[in-house]
């Protein structure tokens, strides 16, 4: 992992939504909880703008985090952030601390390569059927990738490719295939638009009818 993110928190007393409230409105920072390992929880504040500015950036949800409190370092992941209903703002932020021994899960992007120069889609008029857009992934911190390439070069028209499809890097598990067949879904296919599928079938038609006046 290339890039590194470091967030600096400071410690919080005061608990509660009039507290939450002067916290964002005065002091410009958010509530937030670091928890998880065999440590207890604890309560801390960021700074709001520092880190609306890094979720801009995608390979933050992905990224193994540094929380610095007190002069001290902590590994972490975001596991849930809050939003207000209708103002652009956060007003909430859960951090799950991390050990490079043990497995973490993370939903992580996927990329889609070479879609717009593949065959199917370029010259044969087809369109890419997105079902997912990311993935659950288990693995060690150390392992966790920004991002999973799905390369669109050889595929073809109504063929589907699913999650056992995908290559992914090394020590790295999808989570939902550890469920069984079952659960081995859809996550990007070509197909020709619903209209022109209809045409073709008109002209196919319409050429038996010609064979047939002969």
């Amino acid at each position: 992992m290339s890039q590194e993110f470091v967030i600096e928190a400071f410690p919080r007393d005061d608990q509660g939504r009039g507290a939450s409230r002067r916290l964002r409105r005065e002091e410009r920072k958010i509530p937030a909880i670091v928890y998880g390992g065999d440590k207890d929880a604890v309560s801390i504040s960021i700074w709001h703008n520092e880190l609306k500015k890094a979720l801009e950036n995608e390979a933050f949800f992905s990224h193994v985090l540094t929380i610095e409190l007190n002069g001290k370092k902590e590994s972490v992941i975001l596991k849930d952030l809050q939003r207000h209903p209708y103002k652009p703002l956060l007003t909430h932020a859960d951090f799950l601390r991390v050990d490079k021994d043990h497995e973490i899960h993370v939903n992580v992007p996927l990329h889609f390569l070479n879609e717009d120069s593949a065959p199917a889609i370029k010259l044969q008029g087809g369109v890419a059927n997105h079902q997912i857009t990311e993935v659950e992934v288990i693995c060690l911190p150390q392992n966790l990738p920004e991002f999973i390439e799905v390369d669109m070069a050889t595929v073809e028209m109504d063929q589907v490719i699913h999650l056992s499809d995908l290559k992914l890097p090394k020590d790295v598990k999808i989570a939902a295939l550890l469920q069984g067949e079952d659960h081995d879904l859809p996550v990007v296919a070509i197909h020709k638009p619903r209209g022109a599928k209809v045409d073709d079938a008109e002209e196919g038609e319409e050429g038996e009818e010609g064979e047939d006046k002969e």
